[in-house]
């Protein structure tokens, strides 16, 4: 978990470089407005198909079918899906790139055909959606790669996503019209490279997949068995996504781009701890249920967890308490304004009331993928998304809370679904709350709570500073950081609900349950 969380973040390092430049040209504007929806589309298949139901669905396959019937077999299984994958993708890809100008009104109705929005948004998503074909490849080699515990490689690919992206928003004036058409560039050409390099690491490794002749197989349709409802689970859970986009379509201009921007400050502890957490969990804990393991399935699930309040929840609490004066610091420069960071960092606050929930909820999903169950997250899905539009609507157009209520919605729909998924496996006895979590959750939200009153402190006595620009501000920010992150380690150094041995035993796969500090 440590090498997927440390690559992790640094890609979100790189995509937050990407994210300060893409806002200091593009702003707030019509142009970005329609870049963010056509980066959307090909990511919502992606996570629907690829990321989503595909992966969750095909690991734990390909880990039982490589422990039960060797690695030979797991392969051609693997070749197998990657051909019958190309020939559904390739076409739909194709059709869509043409339907563009029709689904433009189911994604962004807002918008309204003519305006230099839907024009430029229906263009831009012509050039992104074959990533959604190049990203769906890379993605089963990547699941290969971390069934055999490799999980590098696919966790580094979007570094290079990142830096694709930079390099051709610094090539705009040399190549492209604007801003908006290098960035869409940038994703496709993205897809290429980050496809190149996981098939080479995969090779290195003495991992071959090629896409052969589509053959439906036994363990083929046992695949499609699972996607199904792991395809409407996750196609589900975008739609919250896209349920935002759809309502913030409406709004002024610029809405969709506070949407953005906020959710990708958002996604920084949020991709970082629960992306790497479930990437290496749910191998762990397949081999764990196909070994009939409890003992490990039981450490496993709770170190996942502890892992994600531990991280996620001082995170949610900074994020929430000092949103206008990190949004102002990092986003407010040339065409971002300070009315833009206003309103996004009204947006963050939102986002991060859900994040420690969206982040736990990687863990009660991936125990139900563990044991090839897709259909649960489906129903806890349906349920969470029909709370999120509902009270989205309400609080836009009824209170008139803007693009904030939208976020609003988003974040309370978390905890919504994580008390479900909650329910369900406590009832099913999947769920067991073991001895050490009892003894670190209470320290860790009382650490919490400590760090919050110091980011308080340090927002009012630096008032002066935030209100100014230029380095100061920028001292100020790390100051706040800094203080809130050493009282939050601090006292959970300090009470023993953490140590650095308990950093070192989160998910190592031979060593046994913790003791209690």
């Amino acid at each position: 978990m440590v090498t997927v969380g440390a690559l992790t973040l640094l890609s979100r390092v790189a995509g937050f470089v990407r994210d300060l430049a893409t806002a200091a040209i593009l702003g707030a504007g019509p142009i970005a407005d329609a870049f963010f929806v056509a980066l959307k589309l090909p990511n919502f298949f992606r996570r629907v198909t690829a990321e989503g139901a595909f992966t969750v669905s095909f690991v734990p396959l390909y880990a039982d079918l490589k422990q039960k019937e060797g690695e030979a077999a797991a392969n051609k299984f693997a070749a197998n899906a990657m051909g019958i994958m190309t020939a559904i993708l390739l076409p739909f890809t194709l059709v869509c790139m043409v339907a563009m100008p029709l689904i433009m009104w189911a994604i962004a109705p807002g918008f309204g055909e003519g305006t230099v929005r839907y024009d430029l948004a229906v263009m831009f998503s012509r050039i992104t959606f074959p990533y959604l074909l190049l990203m769906s490849v890379t993605a089963l080699l990547g699941g290969v790669l971390n069934a055999h515990d490799r999980f590098a490689p696919f966790a580094a690919a979007p570094i290079l996503f990142n830096l694709t992206m930079v390099a051709c928003l610094f090539a705009t004036e040399l190549f492209f019209p604007n801003a908006g058409y290098a960035l869409s560039w940038g994703v496709t050409i993205a897809g290429v490279v980050q496809l190149v390099f996981v098939w080479f690491c995969a090779r290195r490794a003495g991992i071959v997949i090629l896409p052969t002749k589509p053959v439906i197989s036994p363990e083929i349709r046992r695949l499609f068995k699972l996607m199904v409802p792991g395809i409407l689970g996750a196609g589900v859970v975008q739609i919250n996504l896209f349920a935002d986009v759809i309502i913030a379509s409406f709004l002024p201009e610029g809405a969709v781009s506070h949407l953005y921007y906020a959710d990708r400050l958002n996604q920084l502890p949020l991709g970082t701890v629960g992306i790497a957490i479930g990437t290496a969990l749910l191998p762990m804990l397949s081999k764990a249920v196909s070994s009939e393991d409890p003992t490990e399935i039981e450490r496993l699930f709770n170190r996942g967890l502890e892992a994600c309040f531990v991280l996620a929840l001082p995170a949610a609490l900074a994020l929430g308490l000092a949103a206008e004066p990190i949004i102002l610091t990092l986003f407010q420069r040339g065409a971002f304004t300070v009315a833009d960071a206003t309103v996004t960092a009204s947006v963050l606050m939102g986002y991060s009331i859900g994040l420690p929930a969206y982040v736990a909820g990687k863990v009660f999903s991936t125990a139900c993928y563990a044991r090839q169950d897709t259909k649960t997250p489906v129903i806890v899905a349906c349920i969470s998304v029909a709370f999120n539009i509902i009270v989205a609507l309400f609080s836009v157009f009824v209170l008139d809370m803007g693009v904030a209520g939208i976020a609003l919605a988003t974040g309370f729909a978390g905890w919504v679904q994580i008390g479900v998924l909650w329910r369900i496996l406590h009832k099913r006895r999947h769920l067991t709350f073991d001895d050490r979590f009892k003894f670190v959750m209470p320290r860790v939200i009382g650490a919490s709570l400590l760090m919050a009153a110091v980011v308080v402190l340090c927002m009012y006595g630096f008032e002066e500073y935030f209100s100014t620009s230029g380095i100061k501000r920028l001292l100020a920010l790390a100051t706040l950081v800094g203080a809130g992150g050493l009282a939050y380690l601090a006292t959970i150094f300090a009470t023993r609900a953490m140590t650095v041995q308990d950093l070192k035993n989160y998910f190592r796969k031979t060593s046994k349950q913790t003791e209690l500090p």
